[in-house]
């Protein structure tokens, strides 16, 4: 993947603050956008295994179990390894029966052939999500974290995620809460950096340094 420079990114930041001024603030006050900027250090299937332990967990949480789970394999997130796992062991590290399912379905297709991760460099952001709901428990905001975290893509709006509604509110002073649907058609002023302006919905609900 081509990697999104410092300039490129304070040029994008240029344009979502001229698209809604709304971002200045914290536009200012953040420091620039990563996404995009850096090599993922995981492959694919580690990084989807990450996701789905992840799915509505606080951070430290989702940290432990995932280091639970690299330590029962030897410290490698491999389809090869986690294969010979056993739901019941994925439930001893903390991962819900649920997504103890979703793993092993993730790792079956993984091992079959039946995900195209190879192509996944050229494919649109549509065709990725459309490879990874078929494994059960993957849907639309594992494979946007996904799309945006791991391929670096800049095009992608993450309405679902309450982070980024919440984050939206804060910086427009909303009174009540927006709902996905209505958040949707809002992220077009952005089009072709809908993440980055995502990212700092994020940064808005971080505390201010003092």
């Amino acid at each position: 993947m081509a990697l999104t420079t410092e300039a490129q990114m304070l040029a994008i930041a240029k344009k979502i603050v001229k698209a809604d001024p709304a971002f200045k603030p914290i536009i200012l006050r953040a420091p620039l956008c990563t996404i995009g900027r850096k090599r993922p250090k995981q492959g694919h299937y580690e990084t989807l295994v990450d996701s789905i332990i992840s799915q509505q967990l606080a951070i430290k949480a989702a940290e432990t179990i995932f280091n639970r789970l690299k330590d029962l394999v030897d410290g490698e997130i491999l389809p090869e390894k986690i294969t010979k796992l056993s739901v019941n062991q994925l439930r001893a590290v903390g991962a819900s029966g649920a997504k103890a399912k979703s793993i092993l379905e993730l790792t079956d297709a993984t091992l079959a052939g039946d995900l195209h991760f190879a192509k996944y460099g050229r494919m649109s952001n549509e065709d990725i999500t459309n490879d990874l709901i078929k494994i059960w428990g993957i849907g639309r905001w594992t494979t946007e974290m996904f799309l945006m975290f791991h391929l670096g893509r800049l095009d992608v709006w993450p309405v679902l995620d309450l982070g980024v509604r919440r984050g939206w509110e804060k910086l427009h002073n909303l009174k009540s809460e927006i709902e996905p649907k209505k958040l949707e058609p809002l992220g077009e002023k952005f089009d072709g950096f809908q993440s980055v302006a995502a990212w700092y919905c994020w940064r808005a609900l971080e505390k201010e340094p003092s």
